[in-house]
Order: C-alpha cells, then sequence, then structure tokens
C-alpha cells in the first residue's frame, strides 16, 4: 500500500484547507455521534435521571482525555514539520515516540479515571438520584481507555501527514457499531448507562484498530513498524514540549466546565438533562470550527516546517474568515432551532426549558469562542503553544471561575452559568487580538 503524504505546502490555498478540512468535518461529525447517541437513547429509553448521569459525563471525561488529546495534537505538529521538511529520520522517530507515549498514556487513563471517579464525582456535588449510574458509566468507559487514547493517537499521525480521509471511513463503521450495540443493549435489553459506555468503547476500539491498521501497511515514513516502537528523550523532550500546552490547555477548559457542571449540579437532576442535551447539540453546531482549527494547525505546521511563511499567513486569513463566519450561522440556527433540537433528547418540559434559556444566551457569541480556538491552533501551528495555554487558564479558567465564586456570594442564579461563557470568550478574545498584532509590530520590527 504505497502512500505520499498529502504535502499542504503547495498547490491551492483554498483547495488544500476545505479539502482538508471536509473529511475532519465528516468525521468529527461521527465522532461525535458517539455520546449524542447514548444521549438520545438513555434518554428515550431509561429516563430523565439516567440521561442527566450521561449527560454529566462529558465535562469529567474531557478533563482527563483532553489532557492526552493535547500530547498527541503537539505530537501530530513535530511530525507534520518533519513530513513537510521531508525528514524521514526524524519522522519515522517521531512516530513511533508517540504510539509509546500514547500506550503509557493509556494505562495511566485507566488507573486514574477509574480510581478517582467516585470521589470526583461526589466533589461535584452530583445528586444522589444519578451519582450510582454516573459512576458506572465513567468507570466503564475509563476501563476502555486504550480504545480512545490511540485512536486520537493514530488519527494524529494520519492527519500530521495530510490524510483525514480514512480517519473518517473508520469514524463511520465505528459509529454504525455505537449505535446498533446501544439500540441492542439498551432499548432491546434495558441495560443502563454501563452499556451505553461499553457501546461508545467498543466504537472507538474498532475504529483505532482501522488506523493502526492503515498505519502499519502503509509504504510511507510515517509507518508503523512494531519492532521500532521506543522513546528517545530528545524527541520525546520536544513531542512534550509542543504537547503538553495542548494537553493542559484542554485539562484548563475541562475543569473550568467541571466547576461550573458541580454549579448546575446544585439545581437537580432537570437542570443537569436540559443543559447536558444542550450542549450535545451545541456540540454538533461547533463541528465546522473545530474541523477548520484542526486543518489549520496541520497546514502552519506543514508550511513553517517547509520555510513558507507567506503561504502560511495567506492560509491563516482564510481559514479565519471561513472558521468565524460559520461558527456564526451555527450560532444562529441554534438560537431559532434551540427547543426541537433539545426536545429530541428528552420531552419533559422543564428539561426543555433549562436547554432553551442556554441556548438563547449563548449561541450569538459563537464567533468569539471559534476565534480564539482559531487563533490557538494557528499559534500551536507556528510553535507557540505556551500562549494560548495561558490565555485559557486566565480567560476561561481563572476567570469563570471567580465570576461564579463572587457572584454565588450575593445570588445563586442558573443563569450565571450561561452568561460566563460570553462573558469570557469575549476576554480571550481581545487578548489574542492584542497578542497578535504584538506580533506583527515585532516581525515588522525584525
Amino acid at each position: 500500500m504505497n502512500a505520499k503524504a498529502n504535502l499542504m505546502t503547495e498547490g491551492s490555498i483554498r483547495k488544500k484547507l476545505i479539502g482538508f478540512a471536509f473529511p475532519l468535518f465528516l468525521g468529527n461529525l461521527f465522532q461525535q455521534l458517539y455520546n449524542a447517541v447514548d444521549s438520545l437513547i438513555v434518554g428515550n429509553f431509561a429516563g430523565s435521571n439516567a440521561l442527566a448521569a450521561v449527560s454529566s459525563a462529558g465535562n469529567l471525561i474531557f478533563l482527563f482525555v483532553g489532557f492526552f488529546n493535547g500530547i498527541s495534537m503537539g505530537a501530530g505538529v513535530v511530525i507534520a514539520r518533519f513530513i513537510g521538511a521531508e525528514d524521514k529520520k526524524n519522522t519515522e522517530i517521531a512516530v513511533h515516540t508517540t504510539v509509546m507515549l500514547g500506550l503509557i498514556s493509556s494505562l495511566l487513563m485507566t488507573v486514574v479515571g477509574v480510581g478517582l471517579t467516585p470521589w470526583i464525582l461526589k466533589m461535584m456535588s452530583t445528586p444522589d438520584v444519578v451519582y450510582e449510574q454516573s459512576v458506572m458509566y465513567f468507570r466503564v468507559y475509563f476501563a476502555g481507555s486504550l480504545g480512545f487514547v490511540m485512536y486520537n493517537v493514530f488519527m494524529g499521525i494520519l492527519q500530521a501527514s495530510g490524510d483525514s480521509k480514512h480517519p473518517l471511513y473508520y469514524l463511520m463503521f465505528s459509529s454504525l457499531i455505537n449505535v446498533v450495540l446501544d439500540l441492542i443493549l439498551i432499548a432491546g435489553f434495558h441495560m443502563g448507562v454501563g452499556a451505553a459506555a461499553f457501546a461508545t468503547v467498543m466504537s472507538q476500539l474498532s475504529s483505532a484498530l482501522l488506523c493502526l491498521r492503515r498505519l502499519m501497511k502503509v509504504e510511507a515514513d510515517y509507518r508503523i513498524v512494531f519492532k521500532k516502537l521506543g522513546m528517545t528523550a530528545k524527541m520525546t523532550k520536544r513531542i512534550l514540549n509542543f504537547g503538553l500546552p495542548s494537553g493542559l490547555q484542554n485539562s484548563i477548559m475541562a475543569f473550568s466546565n467541571v466547576v461550573i457542571q458541580s454549579y448546575i449540579n446544585s439545581f437537580g437532576e432537570l437542570a443537569m438533562a436540559g443543559i447536558g442535551a444542550y450542549v450535545k447539540v451545541e456540540g454538533f453546531m461547533f463541528i465546522p470550527v473545530t474541523s477548520f482549527c484542526m486543518a489549520i494547525t496541520t497546514f502552519v505546521s506543514q508550511n513553517v516546517g517547509a520555510g513558507k511563511t507567506d503561504r502560511m499567513k495567506k492560509g491563516v486569513f482564510f481559514g479565519a474568515f471561513c472558521t468565524l463566519a460559520t461558527a456564526e450561522v451555527m450560532g444562529v440556527l441554534l438560537f431559532v432551532f434551540a427547543e426541537p433540537l433539545v426536545r429530541m433528547f428528552d420531552t419533559n418540559p422543564d428539561v426543555i426549558f433549562y436547554g432553551v434559556e442556554r441556548a438563547h444566551i449563548v449561541t450569538l457569541f459563537f464567533f468569539m469562542c471559534a476565534f480564539t480556538h482559531f487563533m490557538s491552533a494557528v499559534l500551536r501551528g507556528i510553535g507557540k503553544p505556551m500562549v494560548p495555554m495561558y490565555v485559557f487558564l486566565f480567560c476561561w479558567c481563572v476567570a469563570r471561575v471567580l465570576i461564579l465564586t463572587i457572584s454565588s456570594l450575593y445570588v445563586h442564579t442558573i443563569y450565571m452559568t450561561y452568561v460566563v461563557y460570553p462573558i469570557t470568550w469575549t476576554i480571550s478574545s481581545v487578548v489574542l487580538i492584542l497578542y497578535y498584532l504584538f506580533l506583527k509590530k515585532k516581525e515588522t520590527r525584525a
């Protein structure tokens, strides 16, 4: 199976970016189906309490998974640079070091996730009526850490090579497995939230194995050969220099959301279910943004590796326009169709009320959130991953916790969990605009 890396250092910028981003969009769409299908089937066949248990899973899972995914993102930047520079030796070393890091991360994820789940759920003020179901969901999910960690590692390698199509095919297949297992185990045998987690784990494991098969058979510099697996100190340090800031950035985002989730939990299981359903819908709406951000990181990384700065800048400008415009269109659509979309997950009027209420406050500010994510992707690509990490730490974590903590001293209202998002999106956007202007001024002086 011969395959040459899809270099984004030549050819039409528009065609390269859109051609790379579109399969990513479809892939992210199917990946989002993992949790959404769980919630749809659980909400309709197991009730609001079960939906609340599954809905609260997202933030806590991303707290752990996001860190290791960030490492994979950093590794992808390093690999993409070597591919762009056509450096065969370092490409091979980077790929096999990344795989070893993924295997070690899988083990850590399993031990930490399974062991700390009950304690974390207690800290999040999870209501007693959903506590046992939440513990079951998380423990089954984290027991299958190998599947979703290694899938993200393998997908990162493929995307660094410019291949966004094969991960899409594998996700389509694994999503079908997820849906079938959910219907059989939950709708058919009424096995509950543990079965929903099991279905997700098995589907992710299948996509990881398909990616691995592709990477073992491809005739290219990024081919995986088991006897070459290992870690060199130099390459590990390089990958972690890029990956740790991205991983910490993801965990910072998740931690702030866990804090907000604990605040939401204090309003009961109906609020948890309603806002959880909204978050699932929001995840779908943000898929185009996520796809363009993933594409721009690979584009920037390869062109930086090839020394094509002017081409990189043109791609950033085009990508920014596509990302912001798409985000706002999605925001308007969600604002208008929030009620029927939330109703798909649960027909309880109170659940729908909470979901729609959140949508009507945050959706029109999606472009601010998109701008922050896009600039973070660009900065990772050019080798400045620490900057977005600090922005997310102070603007999305510290600021959110402070706003909720201070406001709760005067009034205990769920509205604060809604407005805290647009406020912090705006702050981070302003900070990144100022930093970008600083870089341009510095470049002009040089």
